[in-house]
């Protein structure tokens, strides 16, 4: 029997070794970034004021974006890791199977190689101020070994940083929507209500099905992934006021909704140097500069739109399934196989898949046939450029001629500025269909014809855009473009091209903005802040269909007295009404059908859903509003007020086991600027939590959330003397060895 002892052994040390290989092999395989070239010394100063905002400053632009690096990791280094091993994929490595999915749409849509080919191209200031970014990300990894979550994942340099950048700005107008249903095997749901014929609409995922834990909201149809405000994070407000409307004082106002935690969460800072670069805002993490806010003389903030920015092919294939047939001639796919590492308990499986490629762009194969995509903005990474170039602009022209370049591929801005100018571009670089071609680009288009695939953007001239209006003002709740300023002011949809795809769709939070800044008499501050934090529906859309539906419904017992309550409700989710927490347990599959292009769901469904809900965890049918929707961070639980639509925004949420609803998207960091007669910049602001977001040890993890859940905002420190009168704490960081 010997030597089956010996055969046992041997047998253990080969699982002993494939296990650890196994565990190992990962970071062996992956190729370590070269470390921002020149070797070049940084230094920068890093205050931060009482509530540990930092307000970053430098010598020189590059500088002040190295201590931006380490302000941030000092915060929030567990999401900043997990953004740089996106822009690397390897986030499988990291987050399993979901990471897997984002590290297969890393090497499908060439991030890495649009990052080599494109980064070289760009200003050697914009490049110097991403080398320095990457030099602050390494220095604060070599001096927190024991917080690196991935071996070899430093160094990094600029090109890693960029790749991100790349990786992520196609999420922003839903390239996941087309992505996933592709991989799955689906149809695209592209087609429109018969409302709105023609135009796009966004999609938003079916709510968490009531009763599940966080855990089970992910929809293993769909390829959901966490790189922008897509479907799952649609969502934003924002308004700007001319000083004739609002008392003589300039007013911008950014609301943006994004998710309260992850790679695409707000994070509050403020930047100075010595070459005249001074903004107050924030940026997502694996940014060296912020994406929205202010400057001594303008600012502006974003949100998302939907025009038809992709286009979706059906390649005709031989037998082989290796070629595809353009223009009568066969040409071979480009294939690529990768390695997507996934993590699996102690272990990361390496899981080999294909890449293909054709001239149009990336190809998905499933059962169905070979399908490319085509989108706007394609291969280019002039937005890193641009966004550094309106950081520093001062005037309009200035700010108005970078974004003419449409590096910048989606969301629309909103802008004011000291002159008391406004504005509202619709910024999209829409790609430049041939308007004389025949064609459905909302349907799956050929992929045989090369008249087909356009080249670039259509000219800036083309797209929406609202500059002074006479009614004073404008906004988008990521409405149609068409709804921006008020009666007289707004756009004719008639003068804009139908294959610019320009959506023509409403939110609630439109309607109910648009109603309030249109019976203002003035648009102070008072006036703004009741529209902003405004709780109410209009019974309009998928709001008029539900209460239709109620009001035929038959129903006894229970059921009935649910839809009795729901019919007493008052249309505001204010924690004032007996029927506010049902209307929100409910109204979200609404909403979602209505924006996906759905279905309507079965409303008595829903309503024995939510009534059991209730039921199940508190009891009763009515209980207040602040009882069922909660903002939660570490040990501090607090009731929360607002709808998933309305201008008050408690979007989405996880359903936790007590059968509250913790919200993990929806008002998030909220900024509010004000250029007053004769007066410097001024502004306020409020993050949902707390400048520390992963720091459950840090003073600033949660104590941002009592004014947060109270509608109160704090001040921004933009000019130095005051903030060195709230200065908290001030110190010195460099690479110098």
């Amino acid at each position: 029997m010997k030597w089956v002892k010996r055969g046992a052994f041997a047998l253990l040390a080969v699982v002993v070794l494939a296990v650890a290989g196994l565990a190992t092999w990962e970071p062996f395989m992956a190729t370590a970034a070269a470390p921002p070239a020149g070797g070049r010394t940084y230094s920068a100063e890093i205050i931060r004021d009482e509530w540990g905002v930092p307000h970053i400053s430098g010598k020189t632009d590059a500088d002040t974006a190295f201590g931006v690096a380490i302000a941030h990791a000092e915060d929030d280094f567990f999401t900043l890791q997990d953004v740089i091993a996106m822009s690397r994929g390897r986030y499988g490595a990291i987050a399993g199977e979901e990471g897997a999915k984002v590290d297969y749409v890393y090497h499908l849509i060439d991030a890495r190689g649009t990052a080599e080919r494109e980064y070289p191209k760009l200003p050697a200031d914009t490049r110097a101020l991403f080398e320095a970014y990457a030099a602050g990300l390494n220095q604060y990894a070599s001096e927190h070994p024991g917080e690196v979550k991935l071996a070899n994942l430093f160094p990094v340099n600029g090109m890693d940083v960029a790749a991100g950048f790349a990786l992520r700005q196609p999420f922003f107008f839903g390239l996941d929507g087309v992505i996933g249903p592709l991989v799955a095997g689906e149809d695209l749901r592209r087609e429109h209500g018969p409302d709105i014929p023609g135009f796009p609409r966004p999609a938003l995922p079916e709510a968490e099905p009531l009763g599940a834990p966080a855990a089970a909201s992910k929809q293993a149809r769909t390829l959901v992934l966490p790189l922008g405000e897509d479907a799952e994070h649609l969502g934003s407000n924002a308004f700007a006021v001319a000083p004739r409307k609002g008392g003589g004082t300039a007013t911008l106002i950014s609301n943006s909704h994004q998710p309260l935690r992850g790679g695409v969460a707000w994070y509050e800072l403020v930047v100075e140097s010595g070459e005249g670069w001074h903004f107050a805002g924030a940026n997502f993490p694996g940014s060296p500069f912020p994406f929205l806010g202010h400057n001594e003389h303008l600012g502006w903030t974003n949100t998302v739109n939907t025009p038809d920015m992709i286009d979706v092919y059906q390649l005709e294939l031989d037998e082989t399934g290796k070629r595809y047939k353009l223009d009568g001639q066969w040409r071979d796919l480009e294939s690529e196989w990768v390695t997507l590492p996934v993590k699996m308990g102690p272990v990361v499986l390496p899981i080999r898949k294909e890449v293909l490629r054709s001239v149009h762009g990336p190809v998905i194969r499933n059962a169905k046939g070979a399908f490319a995509i085509r989108y706007g903005g394609i291969g280019q990474l002039q937005q890193l450029d641009a966004y550094y170039r309106i950081n520093k602009a001062k005037t309009f022209t200035e700010w108005e001629s970078q974004l003419s370049r449409l590096a910048i591929p989606s969301t629309n801005f909103v802008y004011a500025d000291e002159s008391g100018t406004i504005a509202y571009l619709y910024n999209a670089a829409i790609p430049n269909r041939p308007e004389g071609v025949k064609a459905d680009w909302r349907s799956v288009l050929p992929g045989n014809r090369s008249d087909l695939i356009w080249q670039g953007a259509v000219p800036f001239s083309a797209i929406p855009k609202i500059v002074n209006p006479a009614s004073g003002w404008v906004y988008n709740s990521n409405n149609t473009p068409f709804t921006a300023a008020g009666a007289g002011s707004d756009l004719d949809p008639a003068s804009f091209s139908p294959t610019l795809g320009i959506e023509l769709k409403q939110t609630n939070r439109s309607r109910r903005a648009y109603k309030l800044l249109s019976e203002a008499s003035v648009l102070d501050r008072a006036t703004l802040e009741r529209i902003k934090y405004d709780t109410g529906y209009e019974r309009a859309g998928y709001v008029g269909r539900l209460f239709e539906a109620l009001e035929a419904m038959k129903a006894e017992g229970q059921l009935a007295k649910a839809r009795d309550l729901l019919l007493s409700w008052d249309f505001t989710s204010d924690n004032k009404g007996s029927a506010d927490a049902i209307a929100m347990l409910v109204l979200r599959d609404f909403m979602a059908a209505d924006y996906n292009n759905k279905p309507f769901p079965d409303a008595a469904e829903k309503l024995q859903a939510a009534s059991d809900h209730l039921m199940q965890h508190f009891g009763r049918l009515d209980p207040p509003l602040a009882d069922l929707v909660r903002l939660r961070q570490g040990t501090v639980d607090l009731p929360m007020d607002g709808g998933s639509d309305t201008l008050r925004a408690a979007t989405t949420w996880d359903v936790a086991e007590d059968g509250r609803l913790s919200i993990k998207h929806g008002d998030s960091f909220i900024m509010w600027i004000e250029w007053a007669p004769g007066q410097k910049v001024v502004s306020r602001s409020i993050q949902p939590f707390g400048s520390a977001s992963t720091r459950p040890a840090s003073p600033h993890y949660t104590d941002q959330m009592k004014l947060f859940v109270d509608h109160k905002l704090k001040p921004v420190h933009f000019w130095r003397d005051d903030l060195l009168a709230n200065a908290s704490s001030r110190r010195t960081v460099t690479n110098a060895r």
